[in-house]
């Protein structure tokens, strides 16, 4: 779950004017585009020198391209996002479908928005698609961030879960997978969590989100 979070400035009054615009893949213009990759590299750029980079020209996606996102909008633009995948992982032995939601951003003087706030904002939409699970992937030093989402009973924060995922881009100087000791994040939408299968390894089978 591609994640940028930077120090907050913003308070309630700015948070309450962002208006969300939940949007399919392919109902984006060029415009769009162009805009939320400036969006991109803006607010994950300052988190790592090489972190704005797959934003360049108008690509406004990581690695796996969403199909559906929700963006926020306020008078300055872009204000947030979070886009969502529907495609099958592997956890441990056993294949299951979720919606995985990652590509995540808040600029910065509007932090206080949360992930919280974008998942409840996307919640109705994974209930329509009936998928049985919401699945993130987050770095460690966001565990703050998502166990707030889970305090608000909305999600279960697993640890001591590896991922494994493919490289967006084959590259001969780097080997095609990649394995990451991350913070799982699952929603129950149309199964109870104790119907998530234990393992200590997911497969992604594709490039995250």
């Amino acid at each position: 779950m591609n994640i940028a979070v930077s120090s907050s400035t913003g308070g309630l009054s700015m948070r309450a004017q962002v208006r969300w615009k939940l949007c399919w893949e392919n109902e984006l213009q060029l415009a769009d585009h162009v805009e939320l990759a400036e969006f991109f590299r803006k607010t994950y750029g300052p988190t790592g020198a090489f972190n704005g980079k797959p934003f360049e020209g108008s690509r406004s996606w990581a690695g796996a391209r969403p199909e559906l996102r929700a963006i926020g909008y306020d008078s300055r633009g872009v204000a947030a996002h979070m886009g969502l995948l529907r495609r099958f992982i592997k956890v441990g032995a056993v294949d299951v479908l979720v919606a995985e939601l990652g590509l995540y951003g808040v600029r910065p003087d509007l932090e206080g928005l949360g992930i919280g706030h974008s998942v409840r904002i996307l919640h109705p939409v994974l209930q329509e698609l009936g998928v049985p699970f919401g699945f993130g992937a987050v770095r460690p030093v966001l565990q703050k961030h998502v166990e707030r989402v889970a305090r608000h009973g909305l999600a279960t924060v697993l640890s001591g879960v590896r991922v494994r995922s493919t490289l967006p881009d084959v590259r001969l100087d780097k080997p095609p997978t990649r394995t990451e000791d991350v913070l799982i994040v699952i929603l129950p939408i149309g199964r109870s969590m104790s119907e998530w299968p234990t393992g200590t390894m997911i497969d992604r089978n594709g490039p995250e989100l």
